[in-house]
């Protein structure tokens, strides 16, 4: 494959009023993720067995990938220690076939060092990486909460209006660099326009090799919005920076999630969902697990004619080097 060029008119760039037919989709599940709270969602896993159990049933009802962070069992706090990791991974490796994606975004507040320390212990096939720094902000979220489960929750939420997601280009070029003898490929979080920009720099250097697991983000207050005309607008750009040489995906936060899912799935994108990206099934109501969420989009995609990718599809649309390279 080749490396992309920005603005070359020779990069073949399909349309998106004509996307490319592509029956089997990728479905990654974030299972509990770094920002909400267990006061939000009884259904929200933050004991290593409910992460496992979630994980697994999500890789059953259809998730290829699953996308995960750790939390403090004794509080539920997110947590990048590989020691916590431990008491999960090993379980969902045996128990499912499905691409074990670790988190190198952790939580806002955590250390560049502490959200990349369980990638460098596992070596998995696949981690995801933040395309740029941002303001990430989620205060408003517990305003109607009148008792909480534990002390740190309100004033970690509270605390996000002044947040600032630290993933600056020495610290992408660092986790290449760190993680590239290990053959672990990643997952480009993009939260914004500029953040294909910054991909495609990183490409043009040689760092960043395809082909480009894409993963648009829409609906984080301080990315861009949860607006349908911006996951067009996103396609049609990663098509002309990239090329053939990106499979895209897209996640969207809170309410934007099934609608942005799949607007994407119809323009031959794949999709995530997970209570990580929401806790909703639907308006209003609180989802009971991550496997209901999948299980839903997978419903989706049957009536659009689409199927979920299986995991070893999954490996070889994204080239990724295997269950058995890693040290899980």
């Amino acid at each position: 494959m080749k490396n992309p060029s920005v603005n070359n008119p020779s990069v073949n760039n399909p349309s998106v009023n004509n996307p490319p037919v592509n029956t089997k989709v990728i479905i990654t599940c974030a299972i509990t993720g770094g920002i909400h709270t267990p006061t939000l969602s009884e259904a929200l896993p933050y004991k290593p067995a409910d992460i496992a159990a979630q994980a697994i049933e999500a890789a059953e009802a259809g998730a290829a990938i699953l996308h995960l962070h750790a939390r403090d069992p004794e509080t539920g706090a997110p947590t990048g220690n590989p020691a916590i990791y431990q008491q999960f991974l090993p379980q969902i490796h045996q128990a499912t076939d499905a691409v074990i994606n670790l988190t190198t975004g952790g939580s806002p507040d955590m250390s560049p060092e502490d959200r990349l320390a369980a990638a460098l212990h596992f070596s998995p096939e696949m981690c995801s990486l933040n395309m740029g720094s941002m303001n990430f902000s989620f205060h408003g979220m517990g305003a109607k909460v009148e008792a909480w489960k534990f002390d740190w929750e309100k004033q970690y939420i509270l605390d996000s209006e002044k947040f600032i997601f630290r993933n600056t280009f020495a610290d992408i070029a660092r986790n290449h660099a760190l993680l590239a003898e290990h053959g672990t490929r990643f997952e480009y979080e993009c939260y914004d326009i500029g953040h294909l920009y910054n991909l495609a720099h990183f490409a043009r250097a040689g760092i960043a090799r395809p082909p480009f697991f894409i993963q648009s983000v829409f609906g984080i207050l301080g990315g861009i919005g949860g607006d349908l005309d911006n996951v067009t607008f996103m396609r049609r750009t990663a098509d002309r920076l990239f090329g053939s040489d990106y499979v895209w995906s897209v996640l969207g936060a809170g309410k934007h999630q099934m609608p942005v899912v799949t607007q994407a799935a119809m323009l031959g994108g794949n999709v995530r969902v997970g209570l990580e990206d929401s806790l909703f099934i639907g308006p209003g109501k609180l989802a009971v697990s991550n496997a209901e969420q999948v299980a839903k989009i997978v419903r989706i995609l049957a009536e659009l004619g689409l199927s979920p990718a299986t995991p070893d599809e999954a490996r070889r649309i994204l080239a990724l080097k295997g269950r058995d390279r890693t040290r899980l």
